[in-house]
């Protein structure tokens, strides 16, 4: 399938071919992998939630008549596991870390709480919901494990202005009259609601729906605090959308059903900052094919806008978020008869498309979350295929708000750790120190100058050659992320035979010129390129002796004649 950007009214067919810098993370692993929802964190790196497969031989000769039973043998610490991934700008995963559970289990949901921890949500395959919250380096604080004595399964979970959770899922009716939490249910499964205070105490739990099988499927919190429930109704060929506002404590207060004489299949439900609502669904058309609906509503169940977005491939929208001005981005699939690919869409507040773009290989690519980052860029999770490959795997990607994958880029923590990286040889030979303010200090004493010199000697030309073969290419490759690179010239404190002022001058004279001649060196040993775009980031600089080099306050007057560098990132960066 062509991956193809709508422009308003204009249609543009572009393939992209991804590239090292763009921020599209794949990780791969073995067996199926999935991500199925996405946060940013307060450190501004990113974390995603899924289930990761990990399996053990067995050499066990005993016989199983449950195979939960059999399952629950051999699936400590292996098998599917909750999964959450931590990545930072740079797409580097700095936390990979599986529940652990004794059962299969699988996360759906992450929330973020106030000091950066998280709720992470999922249930496990013999029917179990399951609630972690941990700290922000992702120990446990408490688990809980709820449910009936039946099947469940959770779709959501969100987080409540007083600090709690919302779980979002569905039950399989109980017929166990001495089951303490439901005598019995309402249908074949019921749309199932538990709310949890911040300290995890269960506040209550509470079954909805039809003598036929209803699904929860998402909730969003109301101004008021009441709470706003979709689901789907299944009966004979049909499925209608219901949608549902309860109070705090569980009680309906509204419910209305959406019919369709097509298929159709919700999604996710947002609330808007005008404090509206907005239902992401897709509905079949007449061709068979499924196309994007969106739904916006007030908190009175008036329908102020139905709107269906045709498009050429069966397309839905997973996930939804809005932006500051009103704009939308969502996710998910589109699909031909040979192959799914990841589907963003970018809108404006009236819902009318302004951007579309298809990412995937051939074969199956989907979106499942979005969310939005603090610099109006978006970041989605989902599944990502190889082609010849039938195994899922981990995906995260960050989008413009053209519906652009993003460039990958780095904060000065990320740049340190890299130019430490790259110049770890010379700093263990200590040759060059480099700061956490990202400035670079010559250490060997070849490489300083003698008083009252500024000429450049063999040794510093033959040292600076393989010291800029290191730094151009490292600052290239960044550069729309690197606004400055000073070269400092510095002098020791001396001066014979000069006032405090006349020393001072001569020596900022001189400090100037140890700059100079260090960036008109650099500058001269490039190709014309190359220094078309070093002239917009260099800058030399003079500090006289005002950072002369000192132990224990006293000078090391040696040390201090010298030039320094320092890189200066632009202000998102810092």
């Amino acid at each position: 399938m062509k991956l193809f950007l709508l422009l308003t009214s204009l249609l543009l067919l572009t393939n992209i071919n991804a590239k090292d810098s763009d921020y599209s993370i794949i990780i791969n692993k073995k067996f199926d992998n999935k991500l199925l929802d996405i946060k940013q964190d307060y450190d501004r790196d990113i974390s995603a939630v899924g289930f990761t497969k990990n399996y053990k031989a067995t050499t066990s000769t005993k016989s199983y008549n449950d195979p939960f039973e059999y399952l629950k043998s051999v699936s400590s610490a292996h098998g599917t596991q909750m999964q959450l991934v931590k990545i930072n700008n740079m797409g580097k995963v700095v936390i990979d870390k599986s529940s652990r559970l004794s059962q299969f289990s699988e996360a759906i949901a992450v929330a973020k709480t106030p000091t950066n921890g998280y709720y992470i949500a999922g249930h496990s395959m013999d029917g179990q919901l399951i609630i972690l919250k941990l700290d922000a380096n992702t120990n446990l604080i408490f688990k809980k494990i709820f449910g009936t004595k039946n099947i469940d399964k959770l779709n959501n979970i969100i987080h409540l202005s007083d600090g709690g959770i919302l779980a979002v899922g569905t039950s399989a009716t109980s017929r166990d009259f001495s089951d303490p939490l439901f005598k019995r249910g309402l249908g074949l499964n019921d749309i199932f609601l538990t709310r949890f205070s911040v300290d995890g105490r269960e506040l209550w739990s509470k079954k909805y729906g039809t003598h036929y099988d209803d699904m929860g499927v998402d909730a969003v919190e109301a101004s008021d605090g009441s709470i706003i429930v979709i689901g789907k109704t299944f009966y004979d060929d049909n499925k209608e959308i219901s949608m549902m506002r309860i109070d705090e404590n569980g009680n309906k207060i509204w419910i209305k059903n959406i019919s369709s004489k097509t298929y159709s299949t919700p999604f996710k439900i947002i609330r808007l900052k005008d404090n509206r609502f907005l239902m992401s669904l897709s509905q079949v058309d007449d061709m068979g094919k499924e196309q994007v609906r969106l739904v916006k509503f007030d908190l009175q169940k008036n329908i102020l806008i139905d709107k269906k977005i045709h498009t050429t491939y069966s397309s839905a929208l997973k996930d939804i978020k809005e932006y500051a001005d009103g704009g939308l981005v969502g996710v998910g699939y589109v699909r031909d008869s040979y192959n799914t690919d990841a589907l963003v869409m970018m809108l404006d507040s009236k819902l009318n498309l302004l951007y579309q773009s298809h990412f995937g290989e051939e074969n199956y690519d989907v979106l499942n979350a979005v969310t939005i980052l603090h610099n109006s860029q978006a970041a989605a999770a989902g599944i990502y295929t190889f082609n010849n490959s039938q195994e899922a795997n981990m995906w995260i990607i960050k989008l413009n708000r053209d519906a652009t994958i993003a460039q990958k880029s780095a904060r000065a923590d990320d740049f340190y750790e890299m130019l430490y990286e790259l110049y770890k040889d010379e700093i263990k030979a200590n040759k060059i120190k480099i700061k956490k303010d990202l400035s670079i200090e010559f250490t060997d004493k070849r490489l300083y100058f003698d008083v009252s010199k500024y000429q450049l000697t063999k040794t510093q030309k033959i040292f600076l050659d393989k010291f800029f073969q290191k730094l151009l290419p490292f600052l290239h490759k960044y550069k729309t992320q690197v606004k400055t690179l000073e070269v400092n010239g510095h002098t020791s404190s001396e001066w014979a035979n000069s006032s405090f002022d006349e020393g001072y001058l001569k020596n900022e004279k001189l400090s100037l010129n140890r700059s100079y001649t260090t960036l008109s060196y650099l500058l001269n040993t490039q190709n014309k390129q190359t220094k078309q775009w070093l002239v917009k980031i260099l800058k030399g600089g003079g500090y006289s002796y005002s950072k002369n080099i000192s132990f224990n306050k006293v000078e090391n007057k040696e040390l201090s004649r010298r030039v320094s560098f320092k890189i200066i990132l632009n202000e998102t960066n810092s």
